[in-house]
């Protein structure tokens, strides 16, 4: 895609440019966008589960294109590795927010909300990428603890999180929530239980954060479905595929940039699959 205005030059814009004036980006745009240098100049991103994975280097795609990265997961030794590559290349200094989205409280999301309204003055965008896969099994089966772990990190803290930051990204210019999606949400599965009912919630609560807030906000929301990438979690779910055989997560970045940046304004309420099927 060819951008004739940089985005530095559209956040000085965003106060005075109506949305409408955006054409929204199709998928095949947004999966294939060549983002420019400052894409991300000027904004602040919360990555979850950014310790590894597709977090880890959503963390450091967006902080190469110019963004200030806050960095949330459970293990601080992730994250500091994480802090420790972005200042090696030279990106704005991140922040490292621990927190275990299955036990952290609500009142611990709003603390947060402020420490960052402190700390930073806004926040700019959302990448819920953190989650777990729990058991395949038939839901006749499905231990109902493991099942209320699954919910709990994938979709209850996610709901909780984002109602918690609402008002920082209200304030933004052009606030962008992502939701990490999957094939098993959009096209439920046997024998995927709990991952899938909670990617299938993602993706409804997505549509009504949309519906809610398109007239009377500069918010978008959009879930993102990566499809099989070579990843830890994939390899748990399928151990006898050649992992050399999928993508990385640093081959499908273009989508990730693109739903952060101010290119996308105008694409809300969108599942966005990243390899879909022919």
């Amino acid at each position: 895609m060819n951008n004739t205005t940089s985005s530095t030059e559209k956040n000085s814009e965003q106060n005075t440019t109506n949305e409408n004036s955006y054409q929204p980006l199709s998928h095949e745009q947004i999966r294939n966008f060549v983002a420019e240098d400052d894409s991300l100049e000027g904004k602040v991103i919360l990555v979850t589960g950014a310790g590894d994975g597709i977090g880890r280097v959503a963390a450091l795609t967006y902080a190469r294109f110019g963004a200030t990265v806050l960095l949330l997961g459970r293990t601080t030794s992730k994250l500091e590795a994480v802090y420790d590559e972005i200042e090696s290349m030279g990106g704005k200094q991140p922040a490292i927010l621990p927190m275990d989205l299955e036990t952290a409280s609500y009142d611990e999301m709003q603390k947060l909300e402020r420490l960052i309204d402190k700390e930073f003055g806004q926040l700019d965008g959302l990448l819920h990428n953190a989650g777990i896969l729990g058991a395949l099994t038939p839901l006749e089966m499905y231990d109902v603890d493991m099942f209320a772990k699954v919910m709990q990190i994938n979709f209850t803290a996610t709901f909780k999180l984002t109602q918690a930051l609402l008002p920082l990204l209200k304030d933004a210019n052009n606030g962008s929530i992502v939701f990490t999606s999957s094939t098993v949400g959009t096209y439920p599965r046997a024998f995927w239980g709990a991952y899938a009912l909670s990617k299938q919630a993602l993706e409804g609560m997505s549509d009504i954060f949309t519906q809610e807030t398109q007239n009377t906000t500069n918010l978008r929301f959009n879930c993102i479905n990566p499809g099989g990438i070579r990843t830890n979690m994939r390899a748990h779910a399928y151990p006898g595929e050649n992992p050399m055989s999928l993508k990385t997560p640093e081959d499908i970045m273009s989508a990730y940039v693109c739903l952060m940046s101010n290119e996308s304004i105008g694409v809300r309420g969108q599942v966005v699959e990243l390899q879909p099927k022919d």
